[in-house]
């Protein structure tokens, strides 16, 4: 805070006791605790020094920023591949930790009989002072067995029953200590030796993207030279439009962004899906050490934007739209998932208070509507309207991603 503006604060709280507004004109001089002139000296010096009166509201986002940071945040990735394509390898470059350092490597009869399961794994992340609890959500033997038709239920299965658990907490009566534990993204691993999404990823897609911001990844990019990596994307993009599938979308920048950042933003959204090259060996070219993999003909480094998208997914994870995923998931995969609950309970409310009216009828079939019953019909009637908003609203959004998906240049 400027030294001016405590200045003019002290002056406001200590005599300005009674004080309908601090305004100079004498009509609005204080009542109580001050003479005229002792205000009229405080006005006198407040305009030679030419400050204006001050509140002390403008410090808001300060208080909710050490609020905030008192607190810490919360933030839960899934991933979602078959195996070999670098998912715990970009998990550990990202967030420069080792989630995976006690993980057993399964034999041939375990991998036969593998299926989808989930494993979570949790690490506590402090940096500038400003923590983050980061949940890891693993889905391996996704995409492995011979059949995989039932590979989508587990991880649906899964982020429905954190928003229930949500849900739950967030109707109870404690809510003090509500722990967010709802997938906030999900990154999407595609191979880089397909020519186009496969049908097991678009019916994983299909599945998941009305409940979690999807973000294709394709891995292992060193293998696929930049002209076969622009065609890969091109054809990625067709096929979720296609498809109808939503991935998550970048929201619009604000017109008072500076240039650069409206830049940054552009780049960010041509690279998508992203393109990603990941390392955990750290080696030394031109004497600097870099994050890299070595081959026979050279060195591919990592965050190298020429070499890889690592730096664009990384920016656009952590650094730029963190804060909107998790926004998005509340406000509508959240709120869909809430209103789709509470239109449940309702219909099994109206049902059973149809049942109670018809054992309890008289000799006259007369049924008696009360005020509760008006009160919770008006409820069912208000349930029904936010649902048809919801659906108008998304689809809006299917119509502007449409939009957007025609003029994206990669």
């Amino acid at each position: 805070m400027e030294k001016k503006n405590s200045f003019t604060f002290f002056d406001i709280n200590v005599f300005g006791k009674g004080m309908k507004t601090a305004n100079t004109q004498d009509e609005k001089l204080p009542t109580d605790g001050m003479n005229k002139t002792s205000f009229t000296n405080v006005i006198k010096i407040q305009r030679e020094r030419g400050e204006r009166d001050y509140i002390g509201f403008a410090t808001l986002p300060e208080q909710v920023h050490r609020k905030s940071v008192k607190r810490g945040f919360d933030f839960t990735l899934m991933v979602v591949g078959e195996s070999g394509l670098g998912k715990s390898t970009l998990i550990n470059s990202l967030f420069l930790g080792d989630l995976y350092k006690n993980r057993k490597i399964p034999d041939v009869q375990d991998r036969i009989e593998k299926t989808t399961t989930v494993e979570k794994k949790t690490m506590e992340i402090e940096e500038r002072g400003v923590k983050l609890r980061l949940t890891i959500v693993d889905t391996p033997g996704f995409g492995d067995a011979i059949n995989c038709e039932d590979s989508w239920r587990v991880c649906s299965s899964y982020i429905d029953e954190q928003f229930r658990q949500y849900f739950t907490d967030e109707s109870g009566l404690n809510r003090r200590h509500m722990q967010d534990n709802r997938v906030h993204c999900c990154l999407y691993f595609v191979p880089p030796w397909t020519h186009s999404l496969r049908q097991v990823d678009l019916e994983m897609m299909k599945r998941l993207h009305r409940k979690v911001n999807i973000v294709v990844v394709i891995a292992k990019a060193d293998t696929l030279t930049a002209a076969e990596v622009k065609r890969l994307k091109t054809r990625i993009l067709n096929d979720l439009e296609e498809n109808q599938i939503q991935v998550y979308q970048f929201p619009e920048c604000d017109s008072d962004e500076d240039e650069e950042f409206k830049q940054q933003d552009r780049e960010l959204k041509a690279a998508a899906p992203f393109a990603v090259v990941a390392s955990d060996v750290v080696l030394e070219v031109g004497g600097k050490r870099v994050r890299g993999r070595q081959y026979p003909w050279g060195i591919v480094d990592v965050e190298n934007p020429r070499h890889s998208d690592f730096t664009k997914l990384r920016t656009m994870l952590i650094s730029t739209h963190m804060q909107d995923l998790k926004d998005v998931t509340q406000d509508v995969h959240y709120e869909n998932f809430r209103a789709q609950c509470i239109s449940q309970i309702s219909q099994h409310a109206m049902r059973e208070r149809g049942k109670l009216k018809r054992d309890s009828m008289g000799n006259n079939n007369e049924v008696v509507f009360t005020d509760t019953d008006r009160l919770l019909l008006q409820k069912d009637e208000e349930i029904r309207r936010m649902q048809d908003m919801l659906t108008q609203m998304q689809e809006k959004l299917k119509a502007s991603d449409k939009k957007h998906d025609s003029i994206i240049d990669v």
